[in-house]
């Protein structure tokens, strides 16, 4: 039987679905981002044009493209919106959150029903569930199977997952397509994906291969059959960023982790030695460290060390 479980830490709550022990889907929420399905009152800052790409701000001046512009409200009109996808990292302007007009009450979305852990404990059971394996992935994009492996890399057309590997092409095509798959949900990946396979002469094999990817994710999605080629296209709800485009800006993503681990194999005052661009990122926001000291029971406190990769953070006595 699946069960959530959810850590809220420093900077993020943690939230993963396990089965049999094991990861099988995650999403990271970044502290301060509106979750998507909140309804709270905007008000209309542009108009669009021709009846699309409008943008409403919060109390909070942060700006909210509605893709679709509401009709009947003009400009500086308050008006109540629905977030319907959340902050996604990079500069482009249109991966700013999503949201709609909303006639709903205002209000937060629901929470995610799971239970709730201790942060920190004594016992650490998202990294017993894999917790280290799946930030891995996520940094280096490469998802290993029996008999080969997948190359995840964004674009800013769709995320692509290639398969390469030494078993016969039909085998790999199968398993390939499989792994793709329970990548896509493990990792939260949305949006448009393309998945290359070797290619298989086949249409029985290519429709198996079909078949075998609705088993394993859930709807609501869409997708094209194999081609000739080997490629299928999948298009998921895109509601939230994937682990794969929060990993993308690295430093936070790094600190955000060596926070963690910190709180959790650490007691007393603790350095935090890392390269320099991760101690930036923490330094960039005071409350992170505060809150790690009071965790630990002593102060917290920061070292640059060059020679170290972005990855490589650890912790020590201070």
């Amino acid at each position: 039987m699946p069960e959530w479980l959810i850590e809220r830490g420093i900077g993020e709550t943690r939230a993963v679905c396990l089965e049999d022990g094991e990861i099988v889907e995650a999403r990271v929420q970044l502290d301060g981002t509106v979750p998507a399905g909140s309804v709270f009152a905007a008000r209309l800052i542009d108009v669009g044009t021709n009846g699309r790409n409008a943008v409403a701000a919060d109390e909070q001046g942060l700006e909210y493209l509605l893709p679709q512009a509401p009709r009947g409200i003009t400009q500086g009109a308050s008006l109540k919106i629905e977030v319907t996808r959340e902050p996604i990292p990079g500069a482009e302007t249109w991966k700013r959150p999503f949201a709609r007009a909303a006639d709903e009450a205002v209000g937060s979305s629901p929470p995610l029903d799971g239970e709730l852990l201790p942060f920190p404990a004594p016992l650490d059971r998202l990294a017993a569930a894999g917790w280290a394996d799946l930030l891995d992935e996520a940094r280096s994009g490469i998802i290993r199977f029996a008999g080969g492996e997948l190359r995840v890399s964004l674009t800013p057309a769709m995320t692509l997952i290639d398969v390469d590997g030494h078993l016969a092409v039909e085998e790999l095509a199968m398993a390939g397509a499989e792994a793709a798959a329970r990548t896509i949900l493990r990792h939260g990946i949305g949006g448009s994906i393309g998945i290359d396979l070797p290619t298989t002469a086949g249409k029985t094999q290519r429709q198996a291969i079909g078949t075998a990817v609705d088993a394993i994710l859930p709807q609501p999605f869409e997708r094209t059959a194999v081609n000739g080629f080997g490629f299928m296209q999948i298009v998921r709800p895109r509601t939230r960023a994937s682990l794969f485009e929060l990993a993308a800006d690295r430093a936070a993503f790094e600190a955000r982790a060596l926070l963690r681990l910190a709180a959790m194999e650490r007691t007393g005052a603790t350095a935090l030695v890392a390269h320099p661009a991760v101690v930036r990122a923490i330094e960039r926001q005071p409350g992170w460290i505060e809150a790690l000291s009071r965790q630990l029971g002593g102060a917290a406190v920061l070292r640059s060390d060059p020679s170290l990769p972005i990855h490589g953070g650890y912790v020590q006595a201070a």
